[in-house]
């Protein structure tokens, strides 16, 4: 193992290439969990809803095994979902056939191009969404490695860039960016900054989190007192947060810049594009996503090279 390990430090390629194949595989799962995480909450709310608003009809089963067994029924017939519904079971399966994916058309990337985009069994179309996920977290997460290099700070930030790419596509997908999510991330910045890996001290990270966490809240609630609107939601604060704990509040700036060029670019374009109404709303925690990783990588020196143009 040590050998291993000692190759992996001595060659950066190696490590950059074991990463990406890794990511792959990861990148495979995070399809499964942007599709099922979101429903399982909706599972959950639905048990909860139950619970609460019809405690008397819950009561009135004989017992309450019958009773819960009954909610889930209900839960999952509404939701269209089986009755088990979690990220390891049903098997995944055509949306159309409901054929179980056998494991050879299961290898990322490589089984969608092979398949030619299509079900085995039933030729339906599969998206293209699926390998682009599975590509763009292999990309990704090498990138964090080639600018890395091997070593814990290195795994950890490619962990963080899995959560990251998750979160995105959920909001993308539900305009939801899970707890479920997002605090382990906070927590896992806050403790990292423990140890003698991390880019901040653990007082600069507690402070960075403060700080993105404020900064979204005090635009959320001055948007609202002036509009009567709600113009982002609590996971945008939280996202924020986890890049102040991970890089200290002096790099939040360029992130909120960096992510609101690039909503105010793609917002046009879909108006522009698709012809979107203007108060249809748009998932802001992609833009932020997309602006810290770009901080994680280049951060200080897109900030070194913006003080340098203004002459400071």
């Amino acid at each position: 193992m040590s050998e291993f390990v000692s190759l992996l430090s001595q060659h950066s390629w190696l490590f950059i290439a074991l990463v990406a194949v890794v990511s792959l595989l990861i990148g495979s799962f995070l399809n499964v969990l942007v599709y099922r995480l979101p429903k399982m909450m909706e599972r959950e709310w639905q048990q909860e809803y139950q619970a609460y608003f019809q405690a008397d009809a819950v009561v009135s089963a004989t017992d309450s095994g019958k009773a819960a067994g009954a909610a889930n029924k209900v839960n999952a017939s509404a939701l269209g979902t089986p009755e088990r519904f979690n990220l390891a079971v049903p098997r995944s399966a055509c949306p159309k056939c409901h054929t179980p994916i056998a494991a050879r058309d299961n290898i990322p990337v490589l089984s969608w191009l092979l398949l030619k985009g299509r079900c085995r069994h039933c030729k339906a179309p599969i998206s293209s969404r699926y390998p682009a996920v599975e590509a763009l977290t292999a990309v990704m997460s090498g990138l964090v490695a080639w600018q890395y290099g091997f070593g814990t700070l290195a795994l950890v930030l490619i962990f963080v860039t899995w959560g990251l790419i998750a979160l995105s596509f959920i909001d993308i997908d539900t305009m939801l960016l899970p707890d479920s999510l997002t605090l382990p991330l906070l927590w896992l910045a806050l403790v990292f900054s423990l140890t003698d890996s991390a880019l901040v001290n653990p007082g600069q990270a507690i402070i960075g989190a403060a700080a993105g966490y404020l900064t979204l809240w005090l635009v959320y609630w001055g948007f609202k007192l002036l509009t009567g609107k709600e113009g982002m939601g609590y996971g945008d604060f939280k996202l924020l947060a986890i890049f102040g704990a991970l890089l200290g509040w002096q790099q939040l700036p360029l992130i909120i810049l960096l992510s609101s060029l690039v909503g105010a670019v793609i917002g046009a374009s879909m108006l522009a594009i698709q012809g979107r109404d203007k108060a249809t709303p748009i998932p802001f925690g992609p833009y932020i996503a997309a602006a810290g990783f770009i901080a994680l990588l280049w951060g200080e020196q897109l900030t070194n090279a913006y003080l340098s143009y203004l002459g400071a």
